[in-house]
């Protein structure tokens, strides 16, 4: 039986070793009267040859549950490959579907792959007679296949056999023409499994692979419409792919960037090797929806009405996230979302056509009256410059934003004149350019004298590219502007920070630069404008992972490139985006809106060019920090929020290791709340308070200086005093301080000098603070003596 189980679970994963050698009609016969759901009868200890070979009760239950896994894998090579009528299985599926289920609940979890592919085969035709247990099948088989999240080798394979069987076209087909408890069933797993991979990375990417995949129908094939009905039926999955990633706290991050570090390592790390590959980064679940949806063919009218369904339900979700309550802030996980709907809707544009753009035009111009952060606007501005290009006739509604009331206009009007400035963009298909240059010129004229210095600043700029444009057009009755125009734009010449901020908007690489026409591609919509407005790297996806995500095809027909180097070469300028209405100041203040947090991954740092320690030369890999440097010792510690917070600043100034009294206490919940994972990229060493004695001994007697952190008679103060290479730092008790006894055993005692009246400083600041100044004497000072420093020591900024 293991071997015949061997050979059909052989030709279900190789399908080119299939059953042509095999005589089909006697393999079926024997298949097909294979026992199932019978016991299987331990042996009588009477009749082994040994008592040595009488199996115990656990390992006959791994035999069991071999013997069913194997007769499983030869029922579904049955089903799979040969379908045989004649079977037993194929003439009674629903009691086949029931033994399945009690299969899944004997089997160990690992052991279940074949029943869920029998499951697949049986699902379909009993999913209109027999819903109740088809949805049973879903629960049991989703119970089996999350309860392995954690086991990484027999995870993802189970989880593709599983998404393989609910997620198959033809049980999506039947149970949305039902439209059932089933129907609901398969939703509500849908958004289980995206829940699932906020925490575990990847198990979304599976699903949306394999659905668009199944999804994409060639043009000849007679299933086509059927299979985009699919996709319309659950078009939120699509819509959920869209939209997805994951904010992940910091300790998440790390581990995230490390299995990304390891998969990019290919099959030169041999986990690479042992685990499928199937490109679990978050970003991917986005790449496999933007390519399916740029194979659409929009002269399909199945494939037109998905689309215009998907950017429907996009403005929607935009306006949802725009009136949630949740904070709106740079690199928060609203603003990501609303950054990544706009970013689909630019990939949609060009299949949208007039009668469309009327359902949704003004969806698209109320969206541009919302207060958004500097790259959502990016968009909504460039999306409405590809739209009045295209169709003109939309003119009179984008005239109508500037009419709208002062409310709306304080916190919207920079997006609309951002717009006018691409005048020339716009007015490309405009036969009687006349009348719109006259309309953009009043329009300008009267934002030159907002009271907000930003507006002033974008009309001035609106104003000076559509006098450019009509003096070069010689429109009728410019000459009676030119006094007003010129004495409005002379005013944007003055001096100090107004000259200053008219140089940078005019810089500014949405205006000077940037080409909406030109530029319209992959490339500047998912990596240049991502990283030229500031958003964290996180959000910047370069073109070569859509080339390397081979699953889906790539659509020849789009620019996926980029086509032009300057604004590729471009760095992030100083100036960004902002509404008026949300801060009164000038300019300058609002530069720094273009400053965002950026947090350090270990490998792709670089040491500067100095002479550092060997010690100080990063994170060299995980745990391999080189002997020497800094050695923390907080052994009379007794509080896990200090010590947590203090393994996590030896982590971030990389000291060699931090000794503590019990290593257990990294279990404590303070003590992970204040390290955030630290204690996973530092050598830990245990020390009891009894044994530090010897152990500071032993390190002095290594070339250590034992440097006690207390105040004492003959203490230097830490201003003064010159870490040596080899330092050793002893950090007192939270009430008691160093012990008598072990002062003496001290090279030196530092202090911290104090200006306040409180007498001291908490444990883990203070150890903080020594760290720090070891770490920046050997970044910052010269090479020099040990010891106490001269007087004239200063401090290196």
């Amino acid at each position: 039986m293991a071997a015949l189980a061997a050979v059909c679970e052989a030709t279900a994963w190789q399908p080119e070793c299939t059953q042509d050698a095999l005589d089909a009609g006697a393999t079926d016969s024997f298949l097909a009267s294979l026992p199932r759901g019978q016991t299987l009868q331990k042996p009588r200890p009477g009749a082994l040859s040994s008592v040595s070979e009488e199996p115990s009760s656990q390992g006959w239950g791994k035999v069991v549950a071999q013997y069913v896994h194997d007769q499983w894998a030869c029922l579904a090579f049955l089903l799979e490959k040969h379908r045989a009528p004649a079977s037993d299985a194929a003439r009674n599926p629903g009691s086949t579907l029931r033994s399945a289920l009690d299969a899944l609940g004997v089997l160990p979890a690992q052991q279940a792959s074949p029943v869920l592919r029998c499951m697949k085969t049986l699902v379909p035709q009993l999913l209109a007679p027999a819903e109740p247990l088809c949805i049973e099948a879903f629960d049991a088989a989703w119970k089996i296949v999350s309860s392995l999240s954690n086991t990484q080798l027999i995870f993802w394979s189970n989880l593709k056999a599983f998404v393989q069987f609910v997620f198959d076209a033809k049980v999506l087909t039947i149970a949305a023409k039902i439209k059932g408890q089933a129907f609901l069933k398969i939703k509500e797993i849908m958004y289980q499994m995206i829940e699932m991979s906020a925490v575990k990375t990847g198990v979304f990417n599976t699903l949306i692979s394999y659905c668009c995949q199944s999804w994409m129908v060639p043009a000849s094939s007679a299933s086509r419409v059927g299979s985009l009905a699919n996709a319309k039926n659950y078009s939120e999955l699509v819509l959920e792919a869209c939209i997805f990633g994951t904010v992940f706290r910091r300790d998440q991050r790390l581990i995230q960037d490390v299995q990304t570090f390891v998969e990019n390592l290919g099959h030169d790390c041999a986990a690479n090797v042992v685990i499928e590959n199937t490109k679990r980064e978050d970003h991917y679940v986005r790449i496999c929806a933007v390519k399916f949806l740029c194979l659409l063919d929009d002269s399909d009218p199945s494939h037109k009405l998905f689309m215009e369904d998907l950017a429907i339900k996009l403005l929607d979700k935009d306006e949802s996230v725009a009136k949630s309550r949740t904070r709106y802030y740079v690199n928060s996980q609203q603003h990501r979302v609303k950054n990544r709907i706009w970013q689909i809707l630019l990939v949609l544009f060009p299949r949208f056509d007039q009668n469309f753009l009327n359902r949704i035009i003004d969806k698209i111009f109320q969206a541009g009256f919302i207060n958004n952060q500097a790259s959502v606007k990016y968009y909504i501005e460039w999306i409405i410059i590809l739209i009045l290009h295209k169709f003109p006739q939309f003119l009179p509604k984008f005239w109508d934003c500037f009419s709208d009331g002062e409310e709306n206009l304080k916190t919207s009007i920079c997006t609309f004149l951002s717009v006018l400035s691409h005048l020339d963009i716009i007015t490309q298909n405009v036969p009687e350019k006349g009348p719109v240059l006259a309309r953009a010129l009043g329009l300008a004229l009267r934002c030159c004298v907002h009271h907000h210095f930003g507006v002033r600043l974008h009309a001035r700029l609106a104003l000076k590219r559509t006098w450019s444009l009509c003096r070069a057009a010689r429109a009728e009755g410019i000459d009676a502007l030119m006094p007003v125009v010129e004495s409005s734009l002379s005013h944007a010449d003055g001096a100090g920070n107004a000259k200053r901020n008219w140089r940078r908007i005019q810089d500014h690489f949405f205006f000077a630069v940037f080409h909406p026409l030109e530029d319209y591609c992959l490339g500047t919509i998912f990596y240049i404008l991502p990283r030229l407005s500031g958003l964290v790297e996180d959000e910047w996806i370069a073109t070569d992972k859509f080339a390397r995500f081979t699953d889906i095809p790539s659509d020849t027909a789009f620019q996926w490139y980029l086509s032009r180097s300057q604004l590729r070469e471009l760095d992030p300028g100083a100036w960004a985006q902002q509404d008026a209405g949300s801060n009164p100041g000038e300019a300058d203040k609002q530069s720094a809106c273009s400053d965002v947090q950026r947090k350090v991954i270990p490998w792709k740092d670089t040491v500067p060019a100095l002479d550092l320690e060997p010690a100080l030369w990063g994170r060299d890999t995980a745990l391999a920090r080189p002997d020497g440097g800094l050695i923390v010792v907080a052994s009379l510690i007794d509080k896990a929020a200090n010590l947590g917070g203090l393994c996590r600043t030896c982590e971030v100034f990389g000291a060699s290791a931090l000794v503590l009294a019990n290593p257990q206490c990294v279990n404590d919940r303070q003590f992970q709340y204040l390290s955030v994972s630290a204690e996973q990229w530092l050598p830990l060493v245990e020390v009891k308070p009894a044994q530090l004695a010897d152990y500071l001994q032993q390190r002095k007697a290594e070339g250590y200086t034992i440097i006690g952190v207390e105040q004492t008679a003959r203490s230097v103060a830490l201003t003064q005093y010159r870490f040596p290479e080899k330092s050793l730092l002893l950090l007192g008790n939270e009430r008691e301080g160093i012990p008598a006894a072990l002062i003496p055993q001290l090279d030196v005692c530092v202090e911290i000098p104090q200006r306040g009246v409180t007498r001291s400083l908490n444990v883990h600041v203070s150890g903080a603070l020594l760290v720090w100044e070891y770490t920046r004497q050997r970044l910052c000072g010269p090479p020099g003596r040990e010891g106490p420093a001269p007087q004239t020591g200063h401090w290196c900024h």
